[in-house]
């Protein structure tokens, strides 16, 4: 039995991640090429409900540190059993008051040892301006200069889980008005 990719998609809050994820696997299924799409957090969640260590989502972030490194690497390992092509939803750095955090430590890595490992990026004036027009979420208050940041320390931590892992990083262009083009690419390299 041939084993599945492992295809990691990461992008900054409002950089429209899922809109690229969940056009591309709609673009596949009409290929006939399948993957099952899977959030990292969510993922997460229900590990935690199935221990019974939690009820709700919000209790997770007030978790001891130890108890959510344990949960990361639990989910990790539920999702590297999985043999078919996989996405793997999830922030390559959240942007904490204390500094960048990891999304992907080496826990994470070793048991999800990805193929390739996707960066969904575009100009940070639009991210911007689409996170001050999205009124269903409620996300920190950010500049250019720090969406700018963020973007580029994502790019340096990708580089670096591609030296643990051995993977490929790919930069996918998600422009305004130009989602067919970031589609096309993603399609393309998920084939």
């Amino acid at each position: 039995m041939s084993k599945g990719k492992k295809v990691v998609i990461t992008g900054v809050p409002g950089v429209g991640k899922t809109t690229v994820i969940d056009s591309s696997l709609e673009a596949l299924k009409e290929e006939g090429v399948n993957y099952t799409s899977i959030n990292f957090g969510t993922c997460m969640f229900e590990v935690a409900c199935d221990q019974g260590i939690v009820n709700d989502r919000d209790e997770m972030r007030k978790l001891d540190q130890e108890l959510q490194r344990a949960l990361q690497k639990t989910a990790a390992q539920v999702i590297a059993k999985i043999q078919d092509n996989v996405i793997i939803d999830t922030h390559c750095t959240v942007s904490t008051p204390h500094g960048y955090l990891a999304g992907l430590p080496s826990w994470v890595l070793q048991e999800l040892n990805p193929d390739i490992i996707v960066l969904v990026e575009t100009d940070e004036d639009q991210i911007l301006k689409r996170r001050l027009s999205d009124t269903s979420r409620t996300r920190d208050m950010e500049g250019y200069s720090t969406i700018k940041d963020h973007q580029r320390f994502n790019r340096y931590m990708a580089a670096s889980y591609a030296m643990m892992t051995g993977c490929t990083v790919k930069i996918v262009k998600n422009l305004d008005f130009l989602l067919e083009n970031a589609v096309g690419e993603m399609v393309a390299l998920l084939r």
